[in-house]
């Protein structure tokens, strides 16, 4: 078996709306060995290896549904076991993940697979296909593997237990993880910001961060008062708090004199220690200090000597000032049976399933380690001396569940005092969740009465030992800290709106964005030239997958996000993120067709179609495009949204009268009206040659860009005026839309400059052409990119021809496979084939030259439509350009003259025309005042 390919997905996809990674598969000659015919004796090693195999339900969605499937008839094929296999070894490293999907790819390539599995953490779930690809090859029988297989030094539970510690390593703490699975609980959205614990909860400007159970409120002071542990004490005992007496010392003489002023017996510990590092109890001669003290000191400059508080080690958690918890801890021990050592003993505790590899499970494996043997030669014991019946055998001098520790849910009995007691310590320190260290023999006495002290005060305090107690009552410990950050009603989420189709994506995002910033938003944007915040920007370049989507949102000054999303991304590695309020698909036209698996339309439209499966509010769709209109049947959103300029359009009009959401474009006496219908309310928007980016109205395609734009801010909530505000104040100029049919017409010819580089996106701006008033010529500089098809290139050519009295054909810069000629020759050629003319046919490789020729060849009244690749230095050329080479004056514009806007009229017939419509003042009649 080989792997071909690996993507991973790190959000919503064509798979799965959660991440998954997929493995293109090889199986070569084990196409022909399903599981049956490998035999028992490779099903129950599989099983053998992992037992939990035997739990998955598989097709018939019940235990042991994935074994009888592996058993009946041929059994199953190994691309389907490695799905499960990898799973599992997810399960046991900690991960709750369940979904799989393996299939065949295609006739034309038996043996391939394309297997799909949940994962919870990137590298954990890309180690966890490789060690499941080894796994099965090593249970293969011998004559079906090659000797590059086969590893003689590989162990397969040494191999299982290395990929739970790097598993471990790389997952959230449980600490974090039960926040992160409190925030999921309350809809609150998160990201993981390192490798380690720092996670954001929220979007924008809602934002909390919180590193393992520090939170963004908590105090520094707080923080550092508490890691200073001589200090902390002086402050507890000042206010009454039962402390012990300590000293702080530098040297092992030092800690003997204290220790025999304090009394034996004593602790040592590390000033600024913690997770009960370097800590040595029950100290009871000059010897054990003196090795109590170099212990501590592995971990601290400073070390405190401190008297020895007699009781139960308990850990008491307090959140925002109260106590949520509380756990009695025992140190890792084993108990005698007065026949097996103490090394068997440990053996036989390790057996619990209760204990695993690090936080792989509730309890954590004993160690016979440097420590452990410390503490058995305390007692004048060895791994090998057998205990007596009964007797308690301590392996760790600290009740640290990670080290074996158990731990006991006491917070049913706690005495109202010790409780008052531990909010009182924390408060004291300043922090916002602390941990209490209390050491007492009974806890459900009073300390007052049955004695006791606080040991230390813990910042990021551990919650594993309360959510997973090793008897009692699991507590939420993470819930109370969420409460805290984002109190009930309180946001967490920005509104997104993600915008995808073919073609007008960058300029509908931009008009979108635009608008929310007018209505008083602080946007962040993805789109194909960078990312902005606020309007400007900060990161440049194509910035339209997933990793741009989460730079946006933990911008902590937004509070609204528009994400331009791009086929390449989704195929690439999905969304950046698992919901979105409003999702709009512009249209589905041929291009990067026969790429990356998409040979067709319908294909297009299933990798395009994620941006509506995952909006929650509203799905906006262009129901004049029959790819996008189908769209309707796969989205959850509370409302649909079409967008159509056909005002006649059959099911826009039922859908209107049944009191759905619509923009429709519609015809006055005035010109075009862009209308909005929601709920039986008509309302016109705004009149399309109010809005600079349409060219007075000639720009169709950028008015169905402006009606896209105008539904899905009125679905994200804006006001009215503020949409037509925005549409009105936004321009296509170079700044502001750069490469989105700019013009410049300070030359004696009008240029206009566009980035389309497919048929549709062409054919849009060669109609644009043909719309303005021009008293000259019309010429072109059309190219296409080298990775599109020859009849991709062909219908580009058919786009322009006929349109234009001089053609002259390009290249990319970059060639994309293609030879340097080879592109514009295509063009030529079918242009030919047109019907245009040879000699109004012109070929020029060259960007830079053919932009050159075309601007040589102007004239005054000229119209020249330059399609261009590289965007900032094709526009520099078209500005800078001079005949004579002279440097150019521009002198400034005069300020135009006010224009006075007639009284709209409407052609009521043509509105009526959408169905019932209500007519009153607010749907009907525009106001004077608004110039609509």
């Amino acid at each position: 078996m080989r792997v071909l390919n690996r993507s991973v997905y790190v959000g919503p996809s064509t798979y799965a709306h959660f991440p998954v990674i997929k493995l293109e598969l090889d199986l070569g000659e084990l196409e022909h060995w399903p599981t049956a015919r490998l035999g028992e004796s490779f099903i129950g090693g599989l099983v053998e290896a992992l037992p939990g195999l035997a739990e998955h339900g598989c097709s018939y969605r019940e235990p042991g549904g994935f074994l009888r499937r592996m058993r009946e008839d041929e059994g199953t094929w190994l691309g389907h076991v490695l799905e499960h296999v990898a799973l599992e070894l997810q399960n046991i490293a900690g991960e709750d993940v369940t979904f799989g999907k393996t299939r065949s790819i295609s006739d034309d390539r038996p043996g391939i697979y394309s297997v799909v599995y949940e994962y919870a953490q990137r590298e954990e779930g890309i180690a966890a296909g490789e060690l499941a690809l080894k796994l099965i090859t090593s249970l293969l029988p011998p004559n079906l593997r090659s000797a590059g297989d086969i590893d003689v030094e590989w162990s397969w539970p040494q191999a299982r237990d290395e990929f739970i510690r790097y598993a471990q390593r790389r997952a959230l703490g449980p600490s974090t993880a039960s926040l992160v699975r409190a925030a999921e609980q309350r809809g609150i959205p998160w990201l993981r910001l390192n490798d380690q614990s720092l996670v954001q909860l929220g979007h924008g400007k809602y934002q909390q961060r919180i590193q393992a159970t520090v939170t963004g409120k908590t105090s520094h002071i707080a923080v550092e008062l508490a890691s200073d542990k001589e200090e902390t004490n002086k402050i507890l005992g000042s206010l009454g708090l039962p402390v012990p007496q300590q000293e702080l010392v530098q040297s092992e003489d030092q800690a003997v004199r204290a220790a025999r002023r304090l009394g034996y017996p004593v602790v040592t510990k590390p000033y600024n220690g913690n997770h009960g590092r370097g800590i040595s109890i029950h100290l009871s001669s000059d010897e054990e200090v003196r090795a109590g003290f170099v212990a501590a000191r592995e971990h601290s400059r400073s070390v405190i000597v401190e008297t020895f508080l007699q009781g139960d080690d308990h850990r008491l958690l307090v959140v925002n000032g109260q106590l949520i918890a509380a756990t009695r801890r025992t140190p890792g021990h084993v108990v005698g049976d007065g026949r097996r050592t103490i090394r068997e003993l440990i053996d036989i505790v390790n057996q619990d399933p209760r204990r695993g590899v690090g936080h792989e499970k509730v309890l954590t494996r004993l160690n016979l380690d440097r420590e452990a043997e410390m503490m058995l030669a305390r007692i004048g014991s060895t791994a090998d001396s057998v205990p007596k019946a009964g007797d308690v055998v301590y392996l760790r001098s600290t009740a640290n569940l990670s080290t074996g520790g158990t731990a006991t849910d006491v917070t049913d009995i706690i005495h109202p005092d010790n409780r008052d007691m531990a909010e009182r310590a924390v408060r004291a320190i300043g922090l916002d969740v602390g941990g209490v260290d209390f050491l007492a023999p009974n806890i459900a006495e009073s300390y007052r009465k049955a004695g006791g002290g606080i040991c230390e005060i813990n910042a990021a305090p551990g919650f594993r030992m309360h959510v997973s107690p090793s008897e009692g009552t699991p507590r939420d410990a993470a819930g109370p800290v969420i409460d805290m950050l984002f109190p009930p009603g309180t946001p967490a989420r920005v509104p997104i709106a993600a915008i995808t189709g073919t073609n007008g994506k960058t300029t509908t995002a931009r008009m979108l964005a635009h608008i929310t910033k007018m209505a008083g938003f602080t946007p962040g944007l993805t789109s194909t030239d960078g990312v902005y915040i606020d309007g400007q920007r900060t990161v440049e370049g194509d910035m339209t997958g997933p990793v741009s989507a989460r730079m946006v949102l933990a911008d902590p000054s937004i509070d609204i996000a528009v994400l331009e999303t791009a086929r390449g991304g989704l195929l690439r590695a999905g969304m950046g993120v698992r919901h979105v309020n409003v999702g709009a698909v512009l249209n589905i036209q041929s291009d990067h067709l026969g790429m990356k698996g998409i040979d067709s339309l319908e294909q297009l439209a299933e990798v395009k179609r994620i941006v509506v499966e995952v909006a929650q509010d509203c799905a906006v769709l262009n129901a004049d495009d029959p790819n996008v209109l189908k769209m309707s049947g796969y989205t959850d959103a509370k409302i649909i949204c079409y967008v159509t300029m056909n005002p006649s359009h059959a099911l826009v009009r039922e859908h209107v009268r049944a009191g759905g959401r619509a923009c429709a474009l519609e015809a006055g006496v005035n010109g075009a009206m862009i209308t909005l219908y929601d709920k039986n309310n008509h309302v016109p928007l705004l009149w399309t040659h109010l809005i600079p980016a349409t060219l007075e109205g000639r720009a169709l395609h950028n008015v169905q860009n402006a009606m896209f734009a105008a539904a899905m801010a009125y679905s994200l909530g804006i006001k009215l005026d503020a949409i037509r505000q925005g549409l009105r104040t936004f321009d296509t100029t170079f700044f502001q839309a750069p490469g989105r049919m700019n013009v410049y017409d300070e030359h004696p010819f009008k240029v206009l400059f566009d980035y389309g580089h497919n048929a549709a996106a062409v054919a849009a701006m060669a109609d644009l052409a043909t719309r303005l008033d021009v008293s000259g010529r019309r010429i072109v500089v059309v190219a296409g990119p080298g990775d599109r098809r020859d009849e991709d290139l062909v219908a580009i050519a058919q786009a322009v021809a006929g349109r234009f009295d001089h053609y002259i054909c390009r290249r990319d810069d970059a060639l994309r496979g293609r030879d340097g000629d080879e592109v514009p020759r295509i063009i030529a050629r079918a242009l030919v084939v047109a019907g245009v003319a040879k000699e109004a046919i012109e070929e020029i490789p060259d960007e830079q030259k053919a932009i050159d020729a075309a601007l040589a060849m102007g004239r005054p009244g000229d119209l020249l439509l330059i399609f261009a690749d590289s965007l900032v230095r094709s526009w520099k050329q078209i500005i800078r350009f001079q005949p004579d080479g002279a440097p150019r004056k521009v002198a400034p514009a005069p300020a135009p003259a006010p224009v006075a806007t007639p009284e709209p009229v409407f052609d009521e017939a043509s509105f009526a025309a959408l169905g019932n419509i209500v007519r009153d003042e607010r749907g009907i009649r525009l106001s004077r005042e608004s110039d609509d």
